[in-house]
């Protein structure tokens, strides 16, 4: 028997909230969850500084992983299972990218990805195909497998059946998370009924497509992320953490390309700042390392740092305003100036940020981030897209919906010196917005 259809045993089941189990029968598969750069992920937050609004916020991307398995396990198993429009042979390649999607993923991920400027899946694809435990193991498959699984995370895979169902529309990913968030903040938003999607799936020539008999069902789980990502995942008071997050790494960064003297030197992140960093530099890092070291720099001599990391540590964040960068972008400056007049530095203390989601889109050659729409398969065997059949889809197809906010100190601008030009600060934020 080669490694490639090797059997546990036994098989191996995960107890899971959402699933209720997760089945491990390959061997392959258990090897890679028992592989080092996977048990990393057990360290790494889901939903990264969320847990500071939705204490219960604290699951792994480890789990959401498992999640992701099983659901294409389900699929691959027991709805494709036998329909000669699926390849059987294509059955580990789909398991194993959906068990390591998201490898890469880094401590805090969103956040240390834009300070860094890297890239998440770029990392993925490093450590599937890089001297890893990871790699060792998809060799043993074959020579040209980690780069075949690399492929599917890439979407350049040759199969578009195979990426379809880790990375589209409605994919096994989204039909994780979304669920396992939504239980894990305590939010109702995030439910739809799984089971009724999985039982209408279909595989065609190119693509994974849904019965029309299943449309409302695809109604409930776009209108389900589109309420997870303005209630839960962008969030007001998780972006202020993300923006402190964002501030304690640059200000580190700042600080020691001018040569200061920490009491803990950021050791883990001097190749990130030079921009030397390898592979195991980045598998290095997890979420306790960064909490370790903001712990350490409450106690910096330098009173941004140390103020910083004292606000994430604990819990003192920004406070925050509506802005509009299309009216309100004299006033920002306006602001900056008093902020120094104040002797606040705005750098650190007046931050702009935006986050946009577009809930469904159709198909648009050519433009930015193509998304595959998701298309119904009606009962003569035609395939249509979804948005034309369905009202609900249709009335928010296409639509890019921006959220704007301004984050600053409130405390700071309340006690205190210069208390005139802080009223002022005051007034103006206070002025529908800023």
């Amino acid at each position: 028997m080669s490694y490639a259809t090797q059997k546990l045993v036994e098989e191996k089941v995960f107890k899971d909230p959402v699933h209720r189990y997760i089945h491990v029968r390959d061997q392959v598969i258990w090897d890679l969850i028992n592989a080092k750069e996977f048990q990393r992920l057990r360290r790494i937050k889901q939903l990264g500084t969320s847990y500071l609004v939705f204490h219960g916020a604290e699951h792994s991307r480890f789990s959401h992983s498992l999640g992701v398995y099983e659901i294409v396990r389900r699929i691959s198993d027991d709805v494709f299972h036998g329909r000669p429009e699926w390849d059987e042979s294509e059955r580990l390649t789909v398991l194993c990218a959906a068990l390591l999607h998201d490898l890469g993923h880094g401590p805090f991920s969103h956040s240390f990805e834009k300070v860094f400027n890297v890239d998440h899946e770029e990392f993925t694809r490093a450590i599937l195909t890089g001297d890893t435990e990871v790699n060792e193991i998809l060799k043993k498959v074959s020579p040209e497998f980690p780069a075949h699984v690399a492929e599917v995370i890439a979407k350049t895979y040759a199969n578009k059946q195979v990426i379809s169902l880790i990375s589209s529309q409605i994919d096994a990913d989204r039909m994780d998370y979304l669920q396992r968030d939504a239980y894990y903040t305590g939010v109702s938003y995030g439910h739809f009924d799984m089971e009724r999607i999985l039982r209408v799936m279909r595989p065609l020539a190119d693509q994974v497509v849904i019965k029309s008999s299943g449309m409302h069902a695809v109604e409930d789980y776009i209108m389900s992320r589109y309420q997870m990502y303005w209630q839960v995942y962008f969030h007001p008071v998780a972006r202020s953490a993300e923006v402190i997050l964002r501030k304690i790494l640059q200000r580190a960064k700042e600080l020691s390309e001018s040569g200061y003297k920490f009491k803990q030197p950021p050791t883990h992140f001097l190749a990130f700042f030079d921009r030397s960093f390898t592979l195991a530099d980045y598998l290095a890092l997890d979420e306790g390392v960064l909490m370790t070291y903001f712990q350490l720099w409450m106690d910096e001599r330098d009173p941004i740092l140390a103020d910083l990391c004292d606000r994430f540590v604990n819990r003192r964040l920004f406070q925050y305003v509506d802005f509009d960068p299309g009216k309100d972008y004299k006033k920002l400056g306006e602001l900056a100036s008093l902020f120094k007049k104040a002797g606040i530095d705005p750098e650190y203390y007046l931050i702009d940020d935006s986050t946009s989601d577009l809930p469904y889109d159709f198909y648009r050659p050519g433009e930015e981030e193509e998304r595959l729409p998701i298309q119904l398969l009606m009962p003569n065997g035609d395939v249509k897209e979804l948005s034309r059949l369905s009202q609900v889809v249709d009335a928010i197809s296409g639509k890019r919906r921006t959220d704007y906010k301004l984050y600053f100190p409130a405390e700071l601008l309340i006690d205190g010196q210069k208390k005139a030009i802080k009223q002022q600060i005051l007034d103006m934020l206070r002025e529908g917005g800023v």
